[in-house]
């Protein structure tokens, strides 16, 4: 097996180069073709030939094992939002309160706020319909409004706790987690603001796509006989927010107790998700007149259009851990080893350098923290709860083909692969570097 950095970085530079001409130049659809690079990957780096179907597989497995069901759930949520007119009922409040000229940034701050306590993912099956109603309803461009909600969802998701690679670099860190929250709090929100309403204004003029399937499945239909109101909207929309954002607070603040248990239990990702669906079946089904006939062929027709989207999305994690078993995240480390960087820039350096390889924000974060952890021991004085930020951000650039949220952002904004790399690619960086310069700001005002 090649254990050379230099060799495995130009294979995984590679590698990458050949899953986008087959998808843009061959036009092979994209999960062949990030099996297909999973292939090349693992050949070229000599490794043994069972070990890269079986990685491949796992990193299948471990990425739908989480997001088939949420985005299965959030998907059966939002049609019942749509169906029952919910999801109209809210654009039509949001249009209300900030104007047709503002939605944008009203998008990225609904982005940004459900997007603090809940997955990327999560975030996007929940605002979706809404975001499809409101275009809808303003003939607003879909990516003037879904550009700005992804830019504020995945801020959240790389930079703030207590999601999953902010908490465990706080960890591996040994960081605040109080500072780190606030640091990364002032840090990141003018990271959306920048990445989101004021980057798509310059990005739609020069990209555009139309709604498609998903937008046909989830914008808001003419509203029923008894459309919910605003109140039980929100509270159906909110719940996994809540919930979640319960299970935080009784880790940080609450003893050992069956009650501490409890909340920690329905605020998983998956619990959450199930808890509001079932929630919706009542607020958004049986409340609004449907029968149980009715709410069963809503949840079945939302479901087939998703079968692409997991396709893609799993594929993703299988190329992505197949270059992290051939020894990239390795390889990146050796590589970036006596430098003489800032502690804080060589943090952001080595999650950036892992996330344009492996893909993973949560990978790339967890593997960065690993390594600083012993240099920041070496050297007294660094702020960690800063470092963790300046990861975190490093952890979004240049998100990619070998990233799961690059495909879901595809399907549901309904962009090509070229248009993707050209918008989401390029938020992504938007927010890193925007990321690391808040980093080094803060770091001069606090030093």
């Amino acid at each position: 097996m090649i254990t050379a950095p230099s060799a495995l970085l130009l294979i995984a530079a590679l590698s990458v180069t050949v899953v986008v001409l087959l998808i843009v130049w061959i036009r092979m659809p994209a999960f062949l073709a990030l099996a297909a690079g999973s292939l090349i990957v693992g050949l070229a780096a000599r490794m043994p030939l069972a070990d890269i179907p079986r990685a491949f597989q796992a990193g299948v497995g471990d990425t739908l094992g989480f997001v088939a069901m949420v985005i299965g759930l959030g998907t059966v949520m939002g049609k019942l939002l749509a169906e029952s007119g919910g999801a109209g009922v809210v654009s039509a409040a949001v249009i209300r309160a900030m104007g047709v000229r503002r939605l944008d940034w009203a998008m990225m701050l609904s982005g940004f706020v459900i997007g603090l306590p809940v997955f990327f993912q999560v975030g996007l099956v929940l605002l979706a319909p809404v975001m499809f109603t409101v275009a809808q309803a303003t003939g607003t461009p879909l990516l003037r409004l879904g550009l700005p909600l992804v830019a504020g969802l995945s801020t959240a998701h790389g930079l703030v706790p207590p999601h999953p690679g902010p908490v465990a670099a706080l960890a591996l860190l040994h960081a605040d987690a109080g500072r780190t929250l606030l640091y990364s709090l002032i840090v990141g929100l003018p990271a959306a603001i920048i990445s989101g309403p004021l980057f798509t204004r310059f990005a739609t003029a020069r990209v555009s796509s139309e709604p498609g399937t998903m937008a046909a499945q989830l914008a808001g239909r003419a509203a029923t006989g008894r459309p919910p109101s605003l109140a039980i909207t929100l509270l159906t929309i909110l719940m996994p927010v809540l919930l979640m954002l319960a299970a935080a607070l009784a880790q940080a603040l609450l003893p050992q107790s069956p009650a501490r248990a409890a909340l920690e239990f329905a605020g998983t990702p998956l619990m959450a998700m199930l808890l509001s669906t079932l929630l919706a079946l009542v607020t958004f089904g049986t409340a609004c007149g449907f029968d149980r006939t009715r709410n069963l062929q809503f949840a079945e027709e939302a479901l087939p259009p998703i079968a692409g989207v997991l396709l893609v999305v799993g594929a993703g994690g299988g190329f992505a851990r197949v270059l992290d078993l051939a020894g990239v995240d390795t390889a990146i480390a050796q590589a970036m080893s006596g430098t003489a960087l800032s502690p804080l820039v060589l943090g952001w350096l080595i999650a950036s350098l892992l996330r344009i390889s492996v893909g993973s924000a949560t990978v790339s974060v967890v593997t960065a923290a690993g390594i600083m952890a012993p240099i920041v021991t070496a050297m007294p004085g660094v702020n960690r709860e800063l470092l963790v930020v300046a990861i975190g951000a490093g952890s979004l650039i240049a998100g990619h083909v070998n990233d799961g949220g690059f495909w879901l952002v595809k399907e549901y904004l309904n962009t090509t692969v070229p248009q993707t790399l050209a918008t989401w690619t390029v938020l992504e960086t938007i927010i890193a570097v925007c990321g690391l310069i808040g980093v080094l700001v803060l770091g001069a005002f606090l030093s």
